[in-house]
This record gives C-alpha cells, sequence and structure tokens, in this order.
C-alpha cells in the first residue's frame, strides 16, 4: 500500500488550461490601445492639415467672431423654438373654426340689438373688391405687405423713427399678418409674451396661406365697429351697399376704420371717420398708389354714412349670448343653424353700466393707474341684465368680464363664511385674531396688526386675512371649493392654502352667478342671457322658464340669514361703505388683491347683484386701489340709478330691509350711521309711475298726419285757455 502511495505521488500532474476570458481581456485591451493610437494618429494629421489655414491678425478676430456667432446662433436657435411653443400649440389643430350658427338678437321688447354668427363670413372674394379699397388698405396698415415674410423690419424701423420724432406713438410697426394672428389667436394684451406669439403665429400663417388669403381673411374678420366684422359687412353697415359698389371716399373711410373701429365709425363720430378718411387719401399718394388730382373729388366730397340709431351696441353682452345660444343650441341637438334669440339684456342698464365704468375711469384712472374694468349686472332671478367686458370694444374684443381670470381677493371670502354659517356657526361666534404659520407660510392682515378675539361678522366686516384662513381651516378646504362651486363659481379653484384670501383665480360673471345665492334667500339663479330660442319659422325651440332646471337650494334658510346680515354689515360699518343707497341697504364684499393688481367689489340689492373688477390688463399693480374705492363707487353710481322709480326688493332675511319702509329714505353718513330721512314716493305712486312708463316704451310712435293733427289741437286749445292782459 506504500508503494502504491509512493507511486501515485510521483506520477506528473496535468496542467490547468487558460480561461478564456484572458483571451477577450487580452484582445479587449489591444483593441483599445490601437483604436487610442489611430485616434492619436489622426488628430495629428487633422491638426497638421488645420495649420495650413491658420490666421493670424485682423483675419484671427474675424474667425473668433464668425465662431462665437455661430454659437450664439445655435443657442438664439434653441431659445426661439422654445418660445415657438406656446405659438405651435395653438396652430395644432390649423385655424379657429368659425361658427355656421346665425342669430338675430332682440332686447325685452322685441326691438333688435344686433346679429352675431355667419353674417360677417359672407365675405366677398378678394378679386370682386374695388382696387381702391384694396389700395387705401395696405397704403394705410402695411405697403410692404406682398414684399416681407410676416415680419417687417423695416416697417418697424420706420415706425420707431417716425414716432421717436413725433414724440409718440403715431405710426404702428404691425403687419396685417401679425394683426390677423392677434385676430384669430390672441387678445389685446399689452405685452412682451403675446408680441412673442403673434410673431411666431404670423410666420406660420406666412408659410401656411398665400399673401392673397391671409389679406382675405384680414378683410373678412377684422371687427370694424358697429358690432360689424370683416369689410362686407361693414359696407352693408355704414353705406347700405355691397362693397363691390363703394366710392374712392366711402374705400378711405372704411379703410380708415381698422386702426381704432369705436373711435373713427362714422355713425357715431362723422368728422373724426371723415379725418381719417382724409388721412388715408394722403397716404395713398404717398405710397404712389395714386396722384394727388385723383384723390381731389373724394376730399370735396367725403363720405356719408346711413343715419344710425345713437344707441352702441351691445358688443359684449351679443359676444356672451352669442355662446350661450351655441351651448344651447349643442346640448339639445338642435340641427337649426338660423335662430331668432329673444335676451335678458336691459339697454337701459347696460347703457348705465358703460356710464358708469367709462365715468369712474375717466376720472380717476391716472390717479389709480388703472386702464381698464369689467362689470356683470344680474336680476336676482339670474338673468343677464348688462355686461361691461372691457372700457372699449373697439379696440379690444376680449371679454374681461366672462374670460378673464383674476384673483378675487378678499370677495372670496364669502363662500368660506357661507360655508361656517352652513355648518352651523353663527356671526356672533368668535375666533382669535393671532399669528398663525402654515408650512412657510405666514398670512397678515391689511394693517399687519392683530386684534385678538373678534366676532365673525366683525372680522368679516373689517375683512382681516387671518381669521379667515383660521375658519377655512376649521371648515375644510374642500368643502369651501364644494360650496363656491354649488353657488355658481365655475372657474377651476386650486383649493389649496391660501385659497381663502382669494388667490385662486375667477371671473367676474363668477362672482355676480355666486352671489345670487344671498339675494335669492339660498337658492341658485341658474343664470342666463337667453329667454327664448326660436327657430326659423318662428317656433320656439327653446324657452328659460320651461327646459331650465328647477332651482335648488344651495344654503339653509338660517345660513343665508347669518351671511345677509354679516355682508350688509360690510356696507354699513366694514370697508364698503362707499358702496351704500340712499333708498335701500345693501350687502357686499370688497376685494383687493396683492400689490394692488385687481380692485374688486361684488354687492347685491333685493333686485339686482352686480360685480365689479378694475385693473390691468398686463397684471401691473395699481396705484393702491382697493376694492372699496373705485369698484365700489361704480358699483353705487350704477345701482342708485337703477334703482329709482322700481318696486324696491328687500334683501332676504334682513329684519330692516328698507329705511324707506315707512315712506322715507335713509342716508349715510361718512361713518356708516343712518342720517335724517326724507320723505319719497309711496309704492303705490311708483307702480303707477312704472306702468306710465311701460305703456310709453311700448306705445307705437305717431304717423306724421297725426302729429300734425295734434300739433294743431294743441294750439287751438292753448289759444282758447290763454288769459286776456
Amino acid at each position: 500500500m506504500g508503494r502504491a502511495l509512493q507511486n501515485d505521488e510521483t506520477k506528473p500532474r496535468k496542467r490547468r488550461q487558460p480561461s478564456r476570458l484572458i483571451e477577450v481581456d487580452a484582445w479587449i485591451d489591444s483593441s483599445l490601445w490601437r483604436a487610442f493610437h489611430s485616434f492619436l494618429a489622426w488628430w495629428e494629421g487633422v491638426t497638421i492639415f488645420f495649420r495650413k489655414f491658420r490666421v493670424r491678425g485682423l483675419n484671427r478676430a474675424l474667425v473668433e467672431v464668425a465662431c462665437e456667432g455661430l454659437t450664439l446662433g445655435l443657442a438664439g436657435f434653441i431659445l426661439l423654438f422654445a418660445l415657438a411653443q406656446p405659438a405651435i400649440k395653438m396652430t395644432k389643430n390649423g385655424l379657429p373654426q368659425e361658427s355656421d350658427y346665425s342669430v338675430l338678437f332682440l332686447d325685452k321688447h322685441g326691438d333688435e340689438i344686433g346679429r352675431r354668427g355667419i353674417l360677417r363670413a359672407a365675405a366677398v372674394p378678394i378679386d370682386e373688391m374695388p382696387d381702391s379699397f384694396i389700395k387705401a388698405l395696405l397704403a394705410t396698415e402695411d405697403r410692404r405687405f406682398f414684399d416681407h415674410f410676416g415680419i417687417d423690419f423695416l416697417g418697424l424701423v420706420r415706425a420707431l423713427t417716425v414716432n421717436a420724432q413725433a414724440g409718440g406713438v403715431v405710426q404702428g410697426g404691425s403687419t396685417l399678418t401679425q394683426q390677423l394672428a392677434k385676430n384669430l389667436f390672441l387678445t389685446n394684451e399689452r405685452s412682451l409674451d403675446r408680441k412673442i406669439k403673434e410673431a411666431f403665429l404670423s410666420l406660420w400663417l406666412e408659410s401656411h396661406y398665400s399673401k392673397r388669403q391671409i389679406l382675405a381673411m384680414y378683410l373678412d374678420r377684422a371687427y370694424m365697429g358697429g358690432g360689424t366684422f370683416g369689410a362686407a359687412a361693414a359696407s352693408e353697415f355704414y353705406f347700405g351697399k355691397n362693397i363691390r359698389d363703394v366710392s374712392l371716399a366711402e374705400a378711405a373711410m372704411l379703410a380708415g376704420l381698422f386702426k381704432a373701429p369705436a373711435k373713427y365709425a362714422p355713425h357715431i363720430n362723422l368728422p373724426a371717420a371723415r379725418a381719417r378718411a382724409n388721412e388715408v387719401l394722403t397716404n395713398m399718394v404717398q405710397a404712389n398708389f395714386l396722384t394727388e388730382g385723383q384723390v381731389i373729388a373724394a376730399r370735396r366730397n367725403p363720405a356719408t354714412a346711413i343715419d344710425r340709431s345713437s344707441t352702441p351696441s351691445p358688443d359684449y353682452f351679443l359676444d356672451y349670448a352669442f355662446d350661450e345660444v351655441q351651448r344651447i343650441a349643442k346640448e339639445k341637438g338642435l340641427k337649426q343653424r338660423n335662430f331668432t334669440a329673444r335676451t335678458t339684456i336691459d339697454l337701459d342698464l347696460q347703457k348705465l353700466a358703460d356710464e358708469s365704468v367709462e365715468y369712474n375711469l375717466r376720472q380717476y384712472g391716472k390717479t389709480y393707474d388703472v386702464g381698464e374694468a369689467a362689470m356683470v349686472v344680474l336680476a336676482s332671478d339670474g338673468s343677464v341684465r348688462a355686461i361691461v367686458g372691457g372700457r372699449d370694444y373697439g379696440v379690444s374684443q376680449f371679454n374681461r368680464a366672462t374670460r378673464a381670470l383674476r384673483q378675487p381677493g378678499s370677495s372670496f371670502k364669502v363662500y368660506v363664511y357661507a360655508t361656517a354659517m352652513q355648518e352651523g356657526m353663527k356671526p356672533s361666534d368668535t375666533i382669535v385674531d393671532s399669528p398663525i404659520t402654515i408650512g412657510k407660510w405666514s398670512p397678515q392682515n391689511y394693517g399687519r396688526s392683530f386684534s385678538g378675539r373678534v366676532t365673525l361678522a366683525n372680522a368679516l366686516a373689517r375683512s382681516l386675512n387671518v381669521p379667515a384662513v383660521k375658519l377655512y381651516q376649521k371648515v375644510g378646504f374642500d368643502n369651501t371649493v364644494k360650496t363656491a362651486k354649488a353657488m355658481g363659481i365655475e372657474s377651476p379653484l386650486r383649493g389649496d392654502k391660501t385659497m381663502a384670501l382669494g388667490t385662486s383665480e375667477v371671473t367676474v360673471m363668477d362672482q355676480a352667478t355666486a352671489y345670487t345665492v344671498f339675494a335669492n334667500g339660498g337658492m341658485n339663479s341658474n343664470r342666463h342671457a337667453i329667454e327664448q330660442l326660436l327657430g326659423p319659422t318662428g317656433e320656439v325651440v327653446w324657452d328659460a322658464r320651461r327646459d331650465m332646471p328647477a332651482r335648488k337650494r344651495i344654503l339653509s334658510e338660517k345660513a343665508t340669514g347669518y351671511m345677509n346680515e354679516m355682508l350688509v354689515g360690510v356696507t354699513e360699518r366694514g370697508t364698503a361703505r362707499k358702496a351704500q343707497l340712499t333708498m335701500t341697504r345693501v350687502g357686499g364684499k370688497t376685494g383687493t388683491t396683492q400689490s394692488y393688481r385687481d380692485g374688486w367689489f361684488v354687492g347685491f340689492t333685493g333686485n339686482y347683484v352686480g360685480a365689479v373688477w378694475f385693473g390691468n390688463d398686463s397684471f401691473k399693480p395699481t396705484n393702491k386701489l382697493t376694492g372699496g374705492s373705485l369698484p365700489a363707487l361704480t358699483w353705487q353710481r350704477f345701482m342708485e340709478a337703477a334703482h329709482k322709480n322700481i318696486d324696491l326688493k328687500p334683501i332676504p332675511y334682513i329684519d330692516d330691509p328698507f329705511p324707506a319702509s315707512s315712506g322715507k329714505v335713509a342716508t349715510t353718513e361718512e361713518d356708516g350711521s343712518r342720517a335724517n330721512s326724507t320723505e319719497v314716493l309711496s309704492k303705490k305712486a311708483q307702480h303707477v309711475l312704472s306702468d306710465i312708463a311701460d305703456r310709453l316704451e311700448t306705445m307705437k310712435p305717431l304717423a306724421p298726419e297725426q302729429l300734425a293733427s295734434a300739433a294743431e289741437t294743441t294750439s287751438v286749445d292753448t289759444a282758447a285757455a290763454a288769459p286776456v292782459r
């Protein structure tokens, strides 16, 4: 056995075979080494080759500049691509589609107040338009239209030079393509963001449509005053003739409307329209389109427009009502496209709303550095009586009352308090006004001071922020959002920790709608601008009283009573004392946003609810404009006149709804207290006068022969009754 072991030990062992991994590793190493040295050899060859092109001195400087230019150009291209993204999204589906509906709108008396729809799309082919009109347009708006690619840099430089020499803006640099892009996709907001979008949209239009197509679209869609869109509709409205038949003088007047249709509309200001037309004729001569001799006749015999009613067209209301007609038609599945709509507008109230807004902007706009305003007036049943969507529809057709989302400030607090009242709290309940921090946010009161323990009524009247935030935490974010939505807020609400102070944007129409719940005793109002919709043959296809959903209770009677009590207190003891009326008590709430960008007042009586907003389209801060100043004054000016000679309705659940309930009207001192009273007409007398006014409004005008007969009778009666001297 020992020998066997010895033989095993002396037997030679087998050598281990090397692993295949070593071969792979060696191959990788050698390959990398060869690749690296090959690259070095190639790079050395490239370096030797480019040494032949090495430049020195001035040439080197030029090369460096060119290289930097290429680098900056690439960076600029990337930046432009990023800036173009909003325009790319807007044009994803091509041009915005025009509605194929045609609607004739009537007021509550059955009188025509305007049209909307395909009337403006009944375009005349550009080849059939008078040559004089096309030349007048190009000479005035864009002389290099057929030479530029959507943005005219030469024209822009020329406009800047002329404006610098004149010391103001006397000439614009926008091309027709840019104006069309704005009309199709954008608003009139004056901001850098809007101009960037406008530039890219212009390039998109130029790349997708011919010059003639762009010109035709511009002539068809531009607003030209009087509620008309497009040159064809404007010619019919102002001169009663087809655009094909207009004279040189009329063509010049039409071309002058594109700059400022409300300012130069001939049915409103004929002298200004003629002066503008004379400028257009001068532009045609300067552009070498016509000679001075060819325009002499047009200068000596200027155009005269058809005599139209002096009542301005309620264009913002008509735009809103047109949207409502389209919504009704789609919801009802109506196949008709031609409708007659009887609306809820009150033209007297509309005129009064326009005047109230313009008066305060004209009087105090510069003082507060505020340029725009919006107002919505609803009857307590939700019918829309007036809409002011901006200062001038001719300048901007963007409806700030229904489309602009703005922070409501403290006017939003009513939804927090309404939620609390609905959950069983009372105005006399107290809350501590003391410092609070939520995460990294520490809300402050307007005066940056604290009042300790205060009642909810006092906190709302003084518009204290900290108690509103604490109450908001107590009732819950989601519950507050549900209350606001149920009351009529249609805008999306964020529901975050700051929403109690009005940081979530809403529209003026939203606010007016929601506050009708207080005026209706806790019921919603079913807001509407259309009373009846008639088909082509006169059949009623939709009726508000028949087809609108049943009204719902939003707040309990007790909760509504508490809210109305507190909101009346806001106008009598709080931040909205300037909104008080002499004939009835008022409820409402002011709102002022951060940096004074927005000023609000939303108020109500038993008859009307009104929401007023003041601010700037660019979101530029105002000069310390608060909701208790200009908005409240505008609301008060409107409501004071609107409540004269009408049957006054009480605010629900207010024990003393009328200071005039005993035949007296209370006036208001500066401190909000009730002053001495003065006698007014009884309610019976008011009913009689109101009935007489309604009869006079609906009475048909006398024929000429009847007027002559009445005049003869009056003169005879007067002579017979004259005393003998």
